[in-house]
C-alpha cells in the first residue's frame, strides 16, 4: 500500500524519512498541536506552498525549464475562487465554477505559451514568462470591475467552511469545531492528493523523460522523444497544479489581491524553496517549504529574542535586531546552498548512499 502511494520513490534517508513522517503529523494534527490563528495560518500557509513549489520543481528540478510565470497561474486559481463566489455566492458550485474556469484559462495560457516559446534557448523563455506575468499582474491590478483591482477581492466562502460556522457546541481537545476547522483538513487532504498524484507523475514513464530530456535535450531527442511535446505537457500540468494550489489560498484567505497571488516576490520565495529543499526530489518541496516559511514566520521573534539578551552589548544588540530578519534570512539561505549544494534532501540522500556503500564496503 505505501509502494503505491509512493509511487516506490522512497525518502531513501533515515533522517529524511523521520523528517517527513514528523511534518506530516504536524500538520495532520496542527489545529490541536499549536493552538492560535498564527500558527494555524503558517500550516495552512505550507500547505498550499508544497502544491505550488512542488510543481515548479515539476518544471524547473525534472524538465530543466525556467519560468517567471509560475504565480500567474497561481494567482488564476485563486481569482477564479474570488470572482466566482464574488458573482455567484459563497456556494459549492460557484467555488467548482470558478476552479473549473481558472483551470480551463491555466490550460490555455500555458499550452499557448509552451507551444510559441519552448522551441527558443532557455534563457529567452525565461524571459518570455517574466513578460507575460508581468502583464497578467497589470492587467489584473487594471481590470477593477472584475478583480477589484489593487484593492483586491474579500468575498465568502461556503457555509461548512466558514469561520462563523459551529458544527459542534463543545470544544473538542481544547479546539472549537468551527468552519476554519473544515476548511484547513481540506486544505491537509487536497495537498496530500496532489503532491502523491505529482510523486506518480515524475516516477511513471513519462517523468523518466522529461529526467532524460532535462540532462540531454538532444540526445532525447535523437531516441525519438519528441521534446516539444513533452516539455509544453510539463508546462501545462505544472500550470494546472499551480493553479489548484492558489484555490487553496483562496478559500483560506477569503481574500485575493495582485500582492496575495501575483507578486514576484512569491516567484522569489518559490525559487529559493526549490534550491534549499533539493531540485528534482519532489520530497524537497516539503522540507523547503517548512524550513523557509519557519525561519520566515518566527525569524524576527527569534531576533527579538537574541537582541533582547545581548542587550549588554550595544553593537550586538543591533546586530540582532528584527528590522534586520531580511539580512539573516538572506545569509541563512546562502549558508544552505554553500553546505547543501544540492538541496536539503539532496544531501541527505548522498548522505544515506555513501554511509550504505562504506558499510557494505
Amino acid at each position: 500500500m505505501l509502494n503505491r502511494l509512493l509511487s516506490n520513490d522512497f525518502p531513501r534517508s533515515r533522517i529524511l524519512a523521520v523528517l517527513l513522517a514528523a511534518l506530516l503529523i504536524a500538520l495532520a494534527f496542527a489545529p490541536f498541536l499549536f493552538p492560535g490563528v498564527r500558527a494555524l495560518n503558517l500550516a495552512a500557509k505550507i500547505l498550499v506552498f508544497v502544491v505550488l513549489v512542488a510543481s515548479f520543481d515539476l518544471l524547473l528540478g525534472f524538465t530543466g525549464i525556467v519560468s517567471f510565470a509560475h504565480t500567474m497561474f497561481f494567482g488564476i486559481g485563486a481569482y477564479g475562487i474570488a470572482i466566482a463566489t464574488s458573482r455567484l455566492g459563497p456556494t459549492w458550485s460557484a467555488v467548482a465554477i470558478g476552479l473549473a474556469s481558472a483551470l480551463a484559462l491555466s490550460f490555455l495560457l500555458s499550452l499557448a505559451v509552451g507551444l510559441f516559446s519552448l522551441r527558443v534557448r532557455a534563457i529567452f523563455f525565461a524571459m518570455i514568462t517574466l513578460a507575460v506575468a508581468s502583464a497578467f499582474q497589470t492587467l489584473a491590478s487594471q481590470l477593477s470591475d472584475l478583480t477589484g483591482g489593487e484593492d483586491g477581492l474579500t468575498f465568502k466562502v461556503p457555509e461548512w467552511i466558514s469561520p462563523g460556522f459551529e458544527w459542534a457546541d463543545a470544544p473538542f481537545l481544547g479546539v472549537s469545531p468551527d468552519g476554519k476547522l473544515l476548511c484547513y483538513y481540506l486544505l491537509f487532504l487536497v495537498a496530500l492528493a496532489l503532491f502523491l498524484a505529482l510523486l506518480r507523475i515524475v516516477n511513471s514513464p513519462f517523468g523518466r523523460v522529461l529526467q532524460a530530456i532535462r540532462e540531454n535535450e538532444f540526445r532525447a531527442e535523437a531516441i525519438g522523444y519528441r521534446v516539444v511535446l513533452y516539455r509544453t505537457a510539463s508546462s501545462v500540468l505544472s500550470a494546472l497544479f499551480a493553479s489548484m494550489a492558489g484555490a487553496m489560498l483562496a478559500l483560506w484567505l477569503r481574500y485575493n489581491g495582485p500582492d496575495t497571488s501575483l507578486s514576484f516576490e512569491i516567484m522569489m520565495d518559490v525559487l529559493l524553496i526549490v534550491v534549499i529543499g533539493g531540485m528534482g526530489t519532489v520530497y524537497g518541496a516539503v522540507i523547503g517549504t517548512a524550513m523557509f516559511l519557519y525561519a520566515q514566520s518566527y525569524l524576527q521573534d527569534l531576533l527579538k529574542w537574541g537582541s533582547d539578551a545581548a542587550s549588554g552589548l550595544p553593537w550586538l544588540s543591533a546586530l540582532l535586531s528584527p528590522d534586520r530578519w531580511l539580512l539573516w534570512l538572506g545569509l541563512l539561505f546562502v549558508l544552505s546552498v554553500y553546505y547543501f549544494p544540492a538541496g536539503v534532501v539532496g544531501r541527505l540522500r548522498a548522505g544515506a548512499l555513501s554511509a550504505k556503500a562504506s558499510k557494505h564496503g
